[in-house]
C-alpha cells in the first residue's frame, strides 16, 4: 500500500452558520489552526464577541502524522457537545482544524438526544461551508556545505525542482528544503551520496 502524503484542511475560516432548535440558537465557526496557541486566541475572541452566550463547545484536530485532538463539552452533558462536533471532523476527514459551537439557550432544554443532534448538525454546516483543499506532507531537510560545492547542490535544487525554504549562504552554507513526503527518500539519497555535502531531517 502506498503511504498517504496528502491531508484534507481548510485555509480560511468559515462564515459562521446558524441552526435553531427550540429557542436555543447554535452558531457553528470553523477556522484552520496549528497549533494550540491558534485555538486559544480564537476561543478567547469568540467568547468576546458571544459574551452572552451560555455554552462555547468545541473540537479540534492538529497535525498530519502525529495526530492531536480534544473534544470539549463547556458544561453540556458529558459527551453531548465536543464528541459530535469531533465526529464531524473525521467524517470530513480533515486535520489542522478548530469548530466552535457557541449556544445561546432558548428556555428549552433539548435533552441529551437533542443536544447531539444540533452540536453535531451546527458542526457539519460549518465544515461545508468552508473549501475543503488538500495539502502535502511535506519533510524538511537541511543542507550544509561549503560554498565551493554551491554549484552542485543547486543544480540538484534546479533539476528537482526543490522548495528552499530557508537559506544561509557563507562560507559554510545552509539551505533548507521542504520535499513532498513520498519523494524525501529519494532526494535524501541524492544529496548523501555526493562530497562533502550533509543532509539531515529536521
Amino acid at each position: 500500500m502506498e503511504e498517504k502524503d496528502t491531508y484534507k484542511t481548510i485555509d480560511i475560516a468559515s462564515e459562521p452558520v446558524l441552526f435553531k432548535d427550540k429557542n436555543s440558537k447554535f452558531f457553528g465557526y470553523a477556522f484552520p489552526v496549528l497549533n494550540e496557541e491558534d485555538i486559544k486566541q480564537h476561543l478567547e475572541a469568540l467568547k468576546k464577541s458571544h459574551h452572552a452566550a451560555r455554552h462555547w463547545c468545541y473540537a479540534y484536530q492538529l497535525g498530519t502524522e502525529v495526530i492531536t485532538y480534544r473534544a470539549n463539552d463547556d458544561g453540556e452533558p458529558n459527551n453531548s457537545a465536543g464528541a459530535p462536533i469531533y465526529g464531524q471532523i473525521q467524517s470530513f476527514d480533515v486535520t489542522n482544524i478548530l469548530i466552535v459551537v457557541v449556544r445561546y439557550f432558548g428556555g428549552v432544554k433539548l435533552g441529551v438526544g437533542g443536544l447531539i443532534n444540533a452540536y453535531k448538525t451546527t458542526a457539519q454546516l460549518a465544515l461545508e461551508n468552508c473549501k475543503i483543499i488538500e495539502k502535502t506532507i511535506s519533510i524538511d531537510f537541511l543542507i550544509t556545505f561549503d560554498y565551493k560545492n554551491m554549484n552542485t547542490v543547486m543544480r540538484v535544487i534546479k533539476e528537482r525542482q526543490l522548495n528552499i525554504t530557508n537559506q544561509k549562504l557563507e562560507l559554510n552554507c545552509e539551505i533548507t528544503i521542504s520535499v513532498r513526503k513520498k519523494e524525501a527518500p529519494t532526494i535524501f539519497e541524492i544529496f548523501n551520496q555526493l562530497f562533502e555535502i550533509e543532509i539531515k531531517t529536521i
